[in-house]
């Protein structure tokens, strides 16, 4: 047993001046030892030994002498179940410093890498496809290969587990930095073609598993809102690369570089810089935080007690590139049909995700504006699905549900899908009414994939499971953009009836899929609670607490 389950036993176990039944936090008078974690214990001032009280039970004024006593500290009603103090003014301190430096970073990182990734839609109308002489099929092939190696590589999620994150990342970044200004050189389309390959390796290393990564600092009800602010750099990202690439188009008239050469390598090269920065600033766990104080470190540790403690091979106290894997967990998850839900969720709106900002320049072009129009009229969607993609992860995290979101905001992006397919189809003149149907179908499928990654997280014990369920995830998800690369041939333009008819359907399929995966977890919580069905539950009765045999039953959700 862990040292800190240990000390909880001793604590609970020590005597209290009121009846262990009582349902609100209680001063004791009780001997302890100091905690080797430096925090208060029992027999030190201002120190509550805490019983387990539901978060809608307030807790009782303390009358008498003890009353200034309880004033003097608050108690937060998130570290009850791990008997520890602290305030919900630290509370609030660690998550802000967490949110703004750790968060904020993993975006700005997200967002060089997105640009990176998508940016040959860009240089495609920017000169590229006439200097290296390219057909559309060659064209095609120069994004397929990126996804054909970013999928063969998505196991390496798990390597978060294994190397410390300041490293790995580092190396990352660095590595699909240089590959992407090398770019900038390529004399043809078969050098242009491995350097879309090796880029694929590189940011399959770090995008997929940076959700993963953060489910080490955050509690699952925080998740959303943080996958989300991650996220949302993919539609920043894709807004400012239309107003960087419309800025150098108008810049390289002056110079002597082509226009999409100058782009891949300014586009790139910060990657390289930002690499150095990494070194230093991403932290290994929560428990070895850098810019955090060290009491900060202690209270960041214990918020992710609660969820932890049932899980005997999660130490959070642990740097995370230390603590390994358990392949029984991995082998669970491969066998958990919740993952492959989530998992083909993704693969179609990736049909989508991983389309359109490689094709939206084009499609913009041919829907008759001039390609230096184009290249500006990109932007304006992006930046609207930018702040729809905070909104529904802060509100999904404020309301505890996901399936909710991926099915209002996946019928959204059908919506706009089909309006613009049955315009094409009807060969209507409203162009801007084509144009602005493109905000609802960007804004549904970035926030669908948002809220189905932090579900992916969420309804997964353990950080093993966790891993694997989002190697599976983005596995099958990656095949997407293969479908997506090849629904826009020219031959199609400027109405692209098909592409926008599939994209529709595959959207209409991700919100079925949910309802699907909604309803299984609802089952799943009813047997768990009955005691008849659930795997580690099966035959178990459950206490009043929610436990089976000693174990809290895991709270899917929905």
């Amino acid at each position: 047993m862990a040292p800190s389950s240990k000390r909880r036993m001793h604590d609970r176990a020590s005597g209290s001046t009121t009846d262990s039944t009582s349902p609100f936090p209680t001063p004791s008078r009780s001997s302890g030892s100091g905690s080797p974690d430096g925090l208060p214990l029992l027999n030190e001032p201002n120190a509550y030994e805490l019983q387990p009280i539901s978060h809608s039970v307030p807790a009782s004024p303390i009358d008498g002498d003890d009353k200034d006593q309880h004033n003097a500290r608050r108690l937060s009603f998130d570290s009850v179940q791990s008997y520890e103090l602290y305030t919900p003014d630290e509370d609030k301190t660690v998550l802000r410093k967490l949110d703004r430096r750790l968060v904020g970073f993993m975006a700005l990182l997200y967002c060089l890498s997105f640009l990176d990734r998508t940016n040959i839609g860009n240089a495609r109308i920017a000169g590229m496809q006439e200097d290296l002489k390219l057909s559309s099929n060659q064209f095609e092939w120069l994004i397929w290969v990126f996804y054909i190696t970013y999928i063969g590589f998505e196991w390496m999620t798990l390597m978060y587990r294994i190397v410390p994150p300041h490293i790995y990342i580092s190396i990352c970044i660095f590595s699909w930095g240089i590959i992407a200004c090398l770019q900038s050189v390529a004399p043809s389309f078969g050098v242009l073609l491995i350097l879309r390959a090796l880029l694929g390796i590189g940011e399959a290393a770090f995008s997929p598993g940076v959700p993963f990564y953060l489910s080490f600092f955050f509690r699952r009800r925080e998740l959303a809102l943080r996958t989300g602010l991650f996220i949302s750099a993919s539609p920043l990202s894709s807004a400012f690369a239309g107003v960087l690439a419309w800025l150098i188009t108008k810049l390289a008239g002056h110079s002597p570089f082509s226009p999409w050469r100058l782009l891949f390598l300014l586009e790139g090269f910060p990657s390289m810089l930002v690499a150095v920065w990494a070194w230093s600033l991403v932290p290994d766990g929560p428990g070895v935080v850098k810019w955090l104080t060290p009491r900060q470190r202690k209270v960041a540790i214990l918020r992710l007690r609660q969820e932890m403690e049932d899980d005997e091979n999660e130490d959070v106290d642990q740097p995370i590139g230390t603590t390994g894997i358990n392949l029984a967990e991995i082998l669970q998850a491969l066998k958990d049909p919740k993952c492959y839900l989530t998992a083909f969720m993704m693969f179609n709106c990736n049909v989508a995700f991983g389309s359109i900002p490689v094709f939206l320049p084009t499609i913009v072009k041919d829907m008759g504006f001039e390609s230096i129009t184009a290249q500006g009229l990109t932007a304006p969607p992006y930046l609207v699905a930018f702040f729809i993609v905070i909104a529904t992860a802060y509100y999904s995290d404020r309301l505890q549900t996901r399936s909710t979101f991926i099915i209002a905001h996946a019928l959204l992006a059908a919506s706009g899908y089909t309006v613009i397919a049955v315009l094409g189809y009807l060969r209507s003149p409203h162009t801007l009414l084509r144009y602005f149907a493109l905000y609802p179908a960007i804004a549904g499928f970035f926030s669908s994939i948002a809220v189905i990654i932090t579900w992916t997280i969420n309804n997964q014990e353990s950080d093993s499971k966790k891993g694997t369920g989002m190697a599976i995830l983005n596995i099958i998800g990656q095949f997407g953009p293969l479908v997506g690369t090849s629904i826009f041939p020219d031959e199609e333009g400027p109405w692209y009836v098909g592409g926008m008819a599939i994209c529709a359907g595959c959207m209409v399929m991700v919100a079925v899929l949910a309802g699907v995966l909604r309803w299984v977890l609802i089952r799943e919580k009813e047997k768990a609670r009955q005691g008849k069905e659930g795997g580690a539950y099966a035959g178990i009765p459950l206490d009043e607490d929610g436990r089976a045999g000693g174990r809290k039953v895991f709270d899917f959700m929905l």
